[in-house]
């Protein structure tokens, strides 16, 4: 059985210490997509989103995110991350939907891995995305929001077999 390394000897939470764990480099890669409206799909892909450029605000926000995952997610560590990275695709659902798929990639080389800085990031920009929009409909759906790969540390490499829907 799994040992829950988050909770001390009197079952209350603590933060992790890694300090005896060995710094490698880690990567993680998250995925999530918004889906919005071909109202909403037709002014961020023109410009003509009256709060600006929603694709810009929404990557500077999961790069900031990253950064502070730490400040929002409890047991997290501070990290010195080496880098992040935003990207966006869009895929054409109906004639009336699309969706935004974001990919946000995360690395550090450190003794902890970043999973969550990646998961934090893709979500950050879905939400950004959401904020900006809403005066045009209210409607859009965020997720799935998933680990696609993780690199590093004592656990080893993971890799999703599949795409999440």
């Amino acid at each position: 059985m799994a040992e829950f390394t988050h909770f001390n000897e009197e079952g209350r939470a603590k933060m992790v210490d890694v300090s005896d764990k060995p710094e490698t480099a880690r990567t993680a890669i998250a995925h999530t997509s918004i889906s919005v409206s071909d109202e909403i799909y037709q002014k961020i892909t023109n410009h003509e989103m009256k709060k600006g450029d929603v694709l810009a605000v929404a990557q500077v926000a999961g790069i900031m995110a990253a950064k502070k995952t730490w400040d929002i997610i409890p047991m997290c560590h501070p990290i010195p991350l080496t880098g992040v990275n935003i990207t966006f695709s869009w895929e054409k659902v109906s004639n009336e939907m699309y969706q935004l798929h974001i990919a946000a990639v995360v690395k550090t080389k450190g003794n902890t891995g970043v999973e969550m800085e990646a998961l934090t990031a893709a979500s950050a920009c879905a939400l950004t995305i959401y904020d900006m929009c809403k005066a045009v409909d209210k409607g859009m759906v965020i997720g799935p929001t998933y680990l696609v790969e993780k690199t590093g540390g004592k656990n080893g490499d993971f890799k999703r077999s599949e795409q999440v829907r």
